[in-house]
């Protein structure tokens, strides 16, 4: 019998119905309550170290769910961690680097509609995610929802109401679960070689730009006086317009020269950028030596450079950094 530490942290899954809307006020205790069928495959405990609407969630909170499952972590053979939907993706995103290569499963799961209510996903996502989090081949951090087992860095919400909101982006599932058994498609738990290492440091000061058609580049110019680094969403494979201004091609030079971040990636989900492609990006990404997201998702970009700018503000270390693949984060290679 597997012991697994469940970790409430508020979210959907955990709300009950006020005059004013949802809000978060189920106890992890009492979310437990409502899937006894796990007590024939594991035995959970719980600790509630939040309760919030995860809309609320910060860098902050992720270093507590970390600290937290690093000071139980000899207790216990896994962890599942209750979330809310809306930042579930940049949370798991974030455990990935700042808990690297753990042989025990941590699962964040959640919900689109509270536990306590009679049509609610929120029971076998629960019940699901224990068992998961009980299975032997299980590690590592991942999300567990609609029975999809996604690589903590892979996961994004695409649907704001309908039972199946998560996917895999730009990399298989790792398991599904059907009638209580777990189907693994990516078995890895044996080519696991480094032990656990936990990290205690995230530098919030990233920022993202999404850009669109005639936008000026004086907001980069703002942005160089408040943040460490930003990301660029741009458009189809990545560039940057190239106005007869030239003022991006000035605002990418001020970060530069600063010694700050710059890392382009795509406002499309699926199949990541690719620079190289055409000359408006090629030229500016070379002349520059800008970093690109490749096939990583956005929540995964944004963690890792907290998580990488959290431990050095080295540009050759933040570049072999950031291309280092993480727990499944990126499959592409600069050239």
């Amino acid at each position: 019998m597997k012991k697994i530490l469940m970790l409430g942290t508020g979210g959907t899954i955990a709300c009950k119905r006020g005059e004013s809307g949802l809000k978060p006020l189920i106890s992890s205790e009492e979310l437990l309550s409502y899937v006894p069928d796990a007590k024939q495959f594991c035995q959970a405990n719980s600790i509630q170290i939040l309760n919030i609407d995860s809309t609320n969630m910060q860098p902050k909170h992720w270093l507590t769910m970390a600290e937290t499952i690093e000071a139980h972590y000899e207790e216990y053979d896994g962890f599942v961690i209750c979330h809310g939907t809306d930042t579930m993706a940049y949370t798991a995103a974030a455990l990935s680097y700042l808990i690297q290569n753990s042989p025990k499963p941590i699962v964040i799961t959640g919900a689109q509609k509270p536990i306590d209510m009679e049509n609610t996903d929120a029971r076998i996502n629960l019940c699901d995610s224990l068992r998961f989090a009980s299975d032997n081949r299980s590690c590592g951090v991942t999300i567990v929802f609609d029975g999809k087992v996604i690589a903590g860095t892979r996961g994004k919400k695409e649907r704001t109401k309908s039972y199946n909101a998560f996917s895999s982006i730009n990399f298989p599932y790792i398991a599904m679960i059907q009638d209580g058994h777990v189907i693994f498609y990516l078995d890895e738990k044996e080519h696991l070689t480094d032990h656990v290492q936990f990290y205690r440091t995230l530098n919030p000061n990233v920022a993202l730009l999404k850009l669109i058609p005639s936008m000026g580049a004086d907001v980069l110019d703002y942005m160089a006086g408040h943040y460490d680094a930003v990301i660029i969403e741009s458009f189809g494979v990545g560039g940057l317009p190239s106005y007869d201004s030239g003022d991006f091609y000035k605002a990418i030079e001020k970060w530069i020269s600063l010694g700050k971040t710059v890392v382009m990636t795509t406002q499309v989900t699926n199949e990541g950028s690719n620079m190289s492609v055409y000359e408006i990006g090629r030229s500016i990404k070379k002349e520059f030596g800008l970093l690109e997201a490749y096939d990583m998702t956005l929540e995964a970009t944004v963690t890792k450079l907290m998580w990488i700018l959290g431990q050095t503000q080295n540009v050759h270390e933040i570049r072999d950094m950031f291309y280092r693949t993480v727990n499944k984060d990126i499959l592409w290679r600069a050239h």
